[in-house]
This record gives structure tokens, sequence and C-alpha cells, in this order.
């Protein structure tokens, strides 16, 4: 990285925004510019320039000189750094003076929830398909091991799934386990295709099979996200479960491995 953007980084870290960390360093190089100038240094369009200067003068970070044509200088560095330091202490007092105005709110709720049990509370049952789609990322961000899915239609998370291929890449890089089970109809289907090969790219095994008895994702042995269709032909209808029970996950883990070792790769399941 270079030393400038680690500069401008170190900024924004401590409280500037990107366009106010840029316009500081400009500032420091001269004595001082004109608005069109520093703008034009720190390459911020010229309709923000002004709101990005004012907001370093309110913070004492930059000088405004008044004249036919009004200049502005940078505060030194030190004494910068010094004022936004002190509003970082600040911010953080404020937020721990929340902190333990919550815990004080919050703690006996908490206590006395410890005594209400319900027998299915780790079950969710879910029925909305925007619910269910949060829920499908959910899961996949929470792996942190291992993720299985059995991938057939209807889909309800946008054809993309950022989550999936995010979780995939991270799962990967921390020598983790992601594969996914489709149905040879996959095979037919160009765009569920092109996301078999991102997939695939980001690190995830995929085979494929006759037939997959519904759609499931298993997280670590211990998450579960299941539909279950309705029974009736036709209604189009399905209820998804949400679980956390590590028993029934590794269960649920023992089928999809049995599957598996039964399944082919795409290789050979065009091969047919």
């Amino acid at each position: 990285m270079e030393p400038e953007q680690e500069s401008v980084n170190g900024l924004v870290a401590l409280g500037l925004s990107r366009y106010e960390a840029r316009v500081y360093l400009a500032l420091v190089r001269r004595d001082s510019y004109t608005a069109a100038e520093v703008a034009r240094e720190a390459e911020v369009p010229r309709q923000r320039i002004y709101d990005v200067l004012d907001g370093l003068v309110r913070a004492q970070l930059a000088v405004a000189h008044q004249g036919r044509v009004a200049t502005f200088g940078a505060v030194a560095p030190e004494l910068a750094l010094t004022r936004l330091m002190a509003r970082q202490r600040e911010a953080l007092e404020r937020l721990e003076h929340v902190s333990t105005g919550l815990t004080a709110a919050l703690l006996p709720l908490w206590e006395a929830g410890r005594s209400h049990t319900d027998p299915l509370d780790y079950i969710e049952v879910l029925r909305d398909p925007r619910t269910i789609a949060e829920r499908f990322a959910d899961i996949q961000d929470q792996a942190g091991r291992e993720l299985l899915t059995f991938c057939r239609p209807p889909f309800v998370a946008p054809a993309a799934n950022l989550p999936g291929l995010r979780a995939a890449r991270r799962l990967r890089r921390g020598g983790g386990t992601v594969r996914a089970l489709y149905t040879y109809d996959a095979l037919r289907d160009e765009e569920v295709l092109e996301n078999v090969a991102r997939f695939g790219e980001a690190g995830e095994e995929a085979r494929f099979t006759e037939e997959l008895p519904l759609k499931l994702v298993i997280a670590d042995a211990a998450l579960v996200l299941c539909d279950m269709p309705d029974p009736v032909a036709g209604t189009g209808a399905t209820t998804a479960l949400y679980i956390e029970h590590p028993a029934l996950a590794a269960c649920l883990r023992l089928a999809f491995l049995t599957v598996w070792e039964g399944a082919e790769t795409m290789r050979g399941a065009r091969a047919q």
C-alpha cells in the first residue's frame, strides 16, 4: 500500500470521511490553497469541496483565510491528530455511558428469560420467501468449517447469492469444506450452470444426482435450513425450517454424505 493511501486510511480510522482525509493531506503540502486548487489536488469533486472544507474548519483541522479569494490551510498535524484523538475519546465515553445504561436495562430481562423454556425453541418456522432468503444468507454467513447444500429449484435467494460466494471463499481460505449437490436438470439450465461455475471458482465442490428430496443447507453439523414442500400436489406452497440442533444436523449430514458418495462430477454427469 502506498504511503499516502496509508495516511488516508489512518485519518479515516480516526473519524474523517475519505474526502476529508484526502483534502487535509493536500492542505498539508502547501501553505494555502483556494477551494478549486485543493479540489484538483485532492481529486475531490468540485461540488463537494466547500462542504468538505467547512467540515475540516469546524473540526479545527483547517483554517480559512478571508480575502478577495478565500484560501485554506491545514492545522499542524500534531495538533490536528490530538484533536481527532480527543473526539474519538469523547465518542468512546458516550458509548460507554450508553452501554452501562443498556446493561442495567437489559440484564433483568435476560435473567427473567432464563426461567422460560420452550421445548421447540430451537426450531423456527418460516413461510415468507423474503425471510427464508434472509435465513439462507444467515446460515451461510455463520458457517465456520463446513457448508453442505442440496440445491434444487425453486430458488428463493437472488441468483448471484453473494453471501454464498463470500462464504465459499472464506471457508476455502480457512481450509473448510463447501459442497453442493444438484440434480441432472441443472445441466440443462444455463443460469444454474453459470452459478455452479462461479461457485466452483470460489471453492465449492459440486456433484450431480438424479433426484434430491428437498432443499437443504447444513452448516458445521449444527445448523440446518430445509424446506418442507406442501404434500398437496400443485399448490406450490412451502414451509422452511431453521433448526439449531447438532444431533439432527449430524444425522442430516450423514444423509448428505451418502448421496454425495453416489453422485457424479459435472464431467461424469455430462457423459451420461
